[in-house]
Order: structure tokens, then sequence, then C-alpha cells
């Protein structure tokens, strides 16, 4: 049993987790390479459009044309270098679901473990689709037009002349394989933070399922007990380890949107540019949206547990059984809350408030 096999392919292609089946030195080395490419890559580019924005941009039109690339790349690089300081950690979480209370023991629980994997994969695939297809709209797009014209696709600030032939194809494929290894970022990152919140539906489910076995298995309990509490555990560490990633994604997403929506009003009309703009929002809605939504049934599952509990056979129980599913209902009356930073909570009602907040900063940015 391999957990989240499909999501961590893609943090295998940006360098942010080494194959397993790479155990020679020579492959380590190889890959520890590739890491530190796409890590310079993506934070020279980034770094390149920050530069532009203080040095050489002088009106609102140039800053609002750069800057909602410059704040996905900013949480690219953030996403990186969280997936790299957490590899560890990362482990540590897919070996808990794999091992002891959590790993599923029979037909019946291998179902439900089967079901929610193939969920994560599904929305994986749509989600890396969608980021995908804005990467390769703005790449088409810039081959069409801006290589033609000898300008690049994104403004930059460089310390040198690219004016020539060789430098001017170097920074060229610079700023797209750029954006194309940060979009594979946010979809690694983005895949692996919501796949383990589905898990965590998942061990609910798993464990809801060992609960009504009680009545005819009453040996079970003690495992549903350790499992019930390695659920929280497993929770909280999944909430430290990325609060700060979540509460980065959070506020640029509201001011992409905001500056996004700005600058699809400055045009009436439909062109390539804001077909990008279009597309590029939408991903960004849905990075959010994903967050939000699995917090929230994360939430949801583990406040149910209390609901499905009572609904069991409880007079044919034994006392002690019933005193250990008391405990459990108790503890599950506190459910289990994502937050971003421990400030904003991490459900549809966020989602709601981001689309409110972002509406409103762009009446301001209009009256400015």
């Amino acid at each position: 049993m391999r957990v989240l096999d499909f999501t961590f392919k893609f943090l295998i292609i940006c360098g942010c987790w080494q194959p397993d089946s790479w155990t020679s030195s020579y492959k380590r080395l190889i890959y520890h390479v590739h890491t530190f490419f796409v890590f310079v890559l993506i934070n020279t580019f980034t770094l390149s459009q920050l530069l532009d924005i203080i040095l050489t941009v002088d009106n609102a039109a140039d800053f609002t044309d750069n800057f909602y690339m410059l704040l996905a790349m900013f949480v690219s690089c953030c996403k990186m270098l969280s997936m790299l300081v957490n590899r560890k950690n990362i482990a540590k979480l897919r070996s808990i679901l794999m091992e002891g209370t959590c790993r599923p023991l029979d037909l019946e629980e291998m179902e439900i473990y089967h079901k929610y994997d193939k969920g994560v994969q599904a929305n994986t695939i749509h989600y890396a689709i969608l980021v995908e297809t804005t990467g390769v709209c703005i790449t088409i797009t810039s081959l069409l037009t801006d290589f033609r014209r000898r300008t690049l696709t994104f403004r930059a600030w460089l310390p040198y002349n690219y004016s020539t032939p060789i430098l001017f194809h170097i920074t060229y494929a610079h700023q797209l394989i750029s954006l194309i290894m940060g979009s594979i970022i946010h979809v690694a990152c983005d895949g692996l933070i919501c796949g383990l919140l589905v898990h965590i539906c998942c061990q609910i489910k798993i464990l809801e399922s060992r609960l009504k076995r009680i009545a005819h298995k009453p040996d079970i309990l003690p495992e549903c007990i350790l499992q019930h509490n390695r659920i929280f555990e497993f929770a909280i560490m999944v909430n430290e380890k990325f609060r700060f990633t979540i509460a980065i994604q959070f506020m640029v997403s509201t001011l992409v949107v905001c500056f996004n929506l700005y600058q699809l009003t400055r045009s009436s009309a439909t062109n390539a540019k804001n077909i990008q703009l279009a597309l590029y929002m939408c991903s960004m809605l849905t990075q959010i949206f994903f967050y939000c939504w699995y917090g929230n049934e994360v939430k949801l599952k583990s406040r149910q547990l209390v609901s499905n509990i009572f609904e069991m056979e409880w007079y044919i129980l034994d006392q002690n059984v019933k005193k250990a599913l008391l405990l459990i209902m108790r503890r599950s009356t506190m459910p289990i809350e994502f937050t971003s930073a421990y400030i904003i909570s991490m459900n549809l009602d966020s989602f709601v408030g981001l689309l409110k907040t972002s509406y409103s900063a762009y009446n301001i940015l209009q009256q400015v």
C-alpha cells in the first residue's frame, strides 16, 4: 500500500522528493543537483521580477502587469522551501497512514482507503490539468507574440543586456521553464496538503467501520481508541507543519483575485491576455477552494463521528465499552479544525470571505 503515490510523482519532478528507488550515491547526487537547479531557477526568476518592480516600474499599469505573476512565483518559492524543510515530517506523516492502527486491516477497510485515495488522484489530475493549461496558454501566447517581437514574456530587471540573440534565448527560456516548474510546485504542494486532509477523512471513516463491529468484536476497542488518538495527533501535525504555507496562500490569493479583476476590467476587448488572466484566476481560486473544502470536510467528518457512535447498538454493549465510547464522543465534540496561521479557519465561510475581501479591495483600487 502506497499513500498519495500519484501526488509524490509531482514532488519528484519539482525536486522536492527523492525517488525511493534512487539509493545509490551517484543517483542521490544527481537528484540533489536537480533540486538545486529548480530552486535556483524559480528564485532567480522571482528576484528578477521583484527588482523590476522596485527599480524600474514607475506607473500603475506596469506594476499590475507583472505583480500577479510575482505573487504566484513567490508562493511557489515558499512552497518548495516548505517541502524541502519538511521532508522528514512528510515521510513521518506518510508512514503513520501506512503503519500501525491507521493501516487498513480487511477488505472493507481497503475499499474505503482505495475510494478516498482514488478521489485524491482524480482531484490532483484535474487540478494539474487546470494549472498546466494556464501555463501552456501563457507559453503559446508568448511564443506567438513576445518571441517574434524579441521581448520577454514577463518584465524583469536583469544585470546584463539581453539584446544579443544568445542571451535573449537563454533569458526567454529561463522565464518559461521557471513558469512551468513553478506551476508544478503548486500542484505538488497543494495536492500533498489536500491529500493529507482527505486521508484524515478516510481514517475517520475507517474508525467508524471498526466501531460498528465492536458489538461482535469488543477486543478491537483498544485499537479504536489508539486510532482515534492517532487521527488527532496526525491532524495537529499537518496543521503545525503547513500553517504558514497555507497562510501565505490565503493572503496571496486575495491579492491575486483583486489585481486580476482590476486588469480584466481595464480592457473591454476579449484578447489572449484576458484569457490568460481568467485562467490564472480560476487556478488561484481552485487552489484556495481545495484548502477550504477539505478543511471543512475534516471538521464535518470529525463532528459526525459523535452521531455515528450514538446510532450504535448501545444496549448490548458492556459497561466498560460504553464508558470508552463516551470518552471518544466527548473528545469528538471538539472537532478537528484546520486554520491558517491559527487565525483563519479553513472552511467554506473563509472562502466566501476571501472573495468578499478581494472584491472590496478591488473597489478601493478602482477609486484610487
